[in-house]
């Protein structure tokens, strides 16, 4: 079945790793037949920071109060036109794949300033007018699949479980589990490029050639099995105490006994 997806990317140089990537999920998708909506953050000159310039009719001249400046413009369509085009696109996407390097130890500040900006109040957070009650889960975007392809300078050990860099998807766990599971996103397992900086071509071409075989079963492979909030896993907001008994961190959101 045709589907729409959302290909959003940050990197400035036409010849990086990470542009080969968006050039060959652009071309895949589209042989698959399906639709390819791109947001090249870079060439669209994205403004990064959020600020009072968000909002062009403010309810408060004496102090910027973001949550509340956020509500009333997009409840009232006064939203940036640059804004409202990319919630356009994420209403209309059935899957959003993010392609960027991993810049100190997260996204480029230009594709966060993304996230900032779009994720206006009532649309990804105080869904509906209720506050906490649509997140983890559920929200404006549950249905769509979510996908990240990382390319990483440093080699694999580095970001293992017992690596000094930490193990890459708790250093990732922000933007899987937070700024796409939060909306209701089903996540897929980051797709990570590691040791980019030092690549040999025939390396590259098999990198690529997996991507390829990846993107061939983005509407069929298994997400992250993140515990819904309103799933039972949960008291209040506090994980209940007979799931992963005795544990703490990051790791007790994901449901490793799911299926």
């Amino acid at each position: 079945m045709k589907k729409t997806v959302l290909v959003i990317y940050a990197h400035p140089e036409p010849t990086s790793l990470t542009r080969r990537f968006v050039a060959e999920t652009v071309a895949t998708l589209e042989a698959l037949g399906h639709r390819v909506m791109q947001s090249d953050l870079y060439g669209m000159n994205w403004k990064a920071t959020f600020d009072e310039a968000d909002f062009p009719s403010r309810i408060n001249q004496d102090r910027l109060a973001f949550i509340q400046e956020s509500g009333h413009a997009y409840a009232t369509q006064q939203q940036t036109q640059d804004v409202a085009e990319e919630q356009k696109k994420l209403l209309a996407a059935d899957a959003v794949i993010f392609h960027f390097p991993l810049w100190w130890f997260g996204m480029p500040a230009i594709l966060k300033g993304w996230i900032d900006r779009v994720y206006a109040y009532g649309f990804a957070y105080g869904y509906k007018g209720e506050g906490n009650r649509y997140r983890y889960g559920d929200g404006i975007l549950k249905g769509k699949r979510a996908l990240l392809s990382v390319m990483v300078g440093g080699p694999a050990e580095d970001y293992s479980p017992r690596g000094i860099n930490g193990p890459l998807e708790e250093l990732l766990f922000p933007i899987t589990h937070g700024a796409l599971f939060f909306p209701g996103m089903d996540v897929l397992p980051t797709h990570a490029v590691y040791g980019t900086g030092k690549l040999e071509p025939s390396t590259a071409e098999a990198e690529i050639s997996a991507w390829r075989s990846r993107l061939e079963h983005l509407f069929d492979e298994a997400p992250i099995p993140f515990r819904h909030q309103n799933g039972g896993d949960y008291e209040g907001h506090v994980l209940a105490g007979h799931l992963s008994s005795g544990k703490t961190g990051l790791a007790i959101h994901v449901d490793d006994e799911a299926g």
